[in-house]
């Protein structure tokens, strides 16, 4: 590990160790699907959903509805769901005035013999300075981990799909701390309420909790005190964070500054943190080869076709092409030695949510990160770091990035990305209202 981290968290790292056998890499939304559906009807002691959203859609009734059916089958199953509060109380962007999910809940709940809790946690008081964006399913002494929330085109339920990554580890110590952390660390706060029950209490008059959960989250950690420092075999650590300089950016920092020989990283929205980019540029210059898969913008799932009428979120996908194109172009150099390569994902009208790193023939990170300054500092963040020191995952996991570059092109040329000329006449309009009052440096923070 270079010195320049003084205190380095990495080989602190308490881990539990890890049976090649038991890391299953599923292929494509559709097989996470099946296996989370059998994982519910299958569990015997407990259930703990965790994702930003259960969407009201065929694929989120499908997931209720078999959540209900386990607890009524089994009246001693724990079964809890937790999602994002202000999440879940608003409608999808760009479609009016909705209810939100809660009352979807709540009608559930009222129509339901069973019980199945849906909690709302607020990281914040408002949505765009941070959310819920833990991952993982906790189901019995297994944890089913991908970056992908539940509707319909996660779950590819339909024509549609959303490209993410899909794990299942069969672990009761990982599984006990995940569970541990929702338990003790989130539904038991006085800011945290069900939303499937109806009478909800305003955001604002929770200020004073969120706040103090906020704080808590800072400090806190899933439990790995029955896990080991050892580094000599195939081991799983699961790290959270929240806030600036949070544990989880600063071993994402400290992966790609281990790395020797090969990284590759994946991001849906392309807007590294200043501290990411440089990590970047150091290994550059170690002479490590880099990888970097991103969606094209036409794949991301805040695109919208020219031919539809502009909103202002359509221009999330341009901005982050822009920042996408500042970093080619500077780093020109090293994409034609073949040094850094950039692939963009698209395939057909789907679209890219993949995010993680692949550090060496050694770490794997599984995460919900983004890799950008928003996940950096202002949304609660969780991964699974997997260190595979004896090389026993190498087979799964080269199939696995076979798999995720099987619907990429390499960009050439900084200048094969298009620029504003080539834009929508809205979206350009937009990015030059926003270049004119200087307020893009703020946006690409809180992106």
């Amino acid at each position: 590990m270079p010195s320049l981290f003084k205190r380095s968290l990495l080989p602190k790292l308490r881990s539990f160790p890890l049976t090649a056998d038991a890391v299953t890499i599923l292929s494509g939304a559709a097989e996470f699907r099946r296996c989370l559906l059998e994982q519910i009807a299958q569990a015997t002691r407990r259930i703990y959903i965790v994702a930003l959203y259960l969407q009201q859609d065929e694929a989120g009734q499908e997931i209720l509805d078999a959540l209900h059916a386990a607890k009524l089958a089994r009246p001693e199953l724990d079964v809890v769901v937790v999602v994002d509060w202000l999440r879940a109380q608003r409608g999808l962007i760009g479609a009016g005035k909705q209810p939100g999910n809660s009352a979807w809940y709540q009608e559930t709940t009222r129509t339901h013999e069973s019980v199945v809790p849906v909690y709302g946690v607020p990281v914040q008081t408002r949505e765009l300075f941070g959310v819920l964006h833990l991952k993982g399913f906790v189901i019995d002494d297994c944890v089913l981990y991908s970056g992908a929330s539940l509707n319909n085109v996660y779950l590819h339920k339909f024509d549609k799909y959303r490209f993410d990554r899909y794990h299942l580890l069969q672990n009761q110590a990982l599984a006990d701390s995940m569970h541990h952390l929702v338990q003790h660390g989130l539904i038991t706060s006085k800011a945290v309420h069900r939303l499937d029950l109806p009478n909800l209490p305003t955001t604002r008059s929770l200020r004073h909790d969120i706040g103090d959960l906020r704080s808590r989250l800072k400090h806190a950690a899933y439990d790995t005190t029955a896990g080991s420092t050892a580094k000599d075999g195939l081991s799983v650590c699961p790290l959270l964070g929240v806030g600036k300089n949070n544990p989880l950016s600063r071993v994402i920092c400290e992966l790609i500054a281990s790395a020797r020989h090969q990284l590759t990283i994946c991001t849906p929205y392309f807007n590294l943190p200043l501290a990411v980019t440089r990590e970047i540029n150091r290994a550059l210059a170690r002479g490590v080869k880099i990888d970097i898969i991103v969606g094209d913008k036409t794949a991301n799932d805040f695109y919208i076709p020219p031919s539809e009428p502009f909103k202002v979120i359509a221009a999330l996908p341009y901005l982050y092409e822009i920042s996408l194109r500042r970093f080619a172009k500077r780093h020109q150099r090293n994409i034609d030695s073949g040094k850094l390569n950039l692939h963009l994902w698209k395939d057909g009208d789907n679209t890219y949510h993949l995010k993680g790193m692949w550090i060496d023939q050694r770490y794997t990170l599984l995460t919900g990160n983004n890799l950008n300054p928003r996940a950096f500092r202002l949304d609660l963040e969780n991964a699974l770091l997997i260190d595979d020191p004896k090389g026993e995952l190498l087979e799964p996991r080269g199939n696995e990035l076979v798999e995720i570059f099987q619907h990429t092109s390499r960009i050439e040329r900084y200048q094969d990305l298009e620029t504003l000329p080539d834009y929508p006449a809205g979206v350009a309009k937009f990015l030059k209202r926003v270049s004119r009052v200087r307020i893009e440096r703020l946006l690409y923070r809180i992106l």
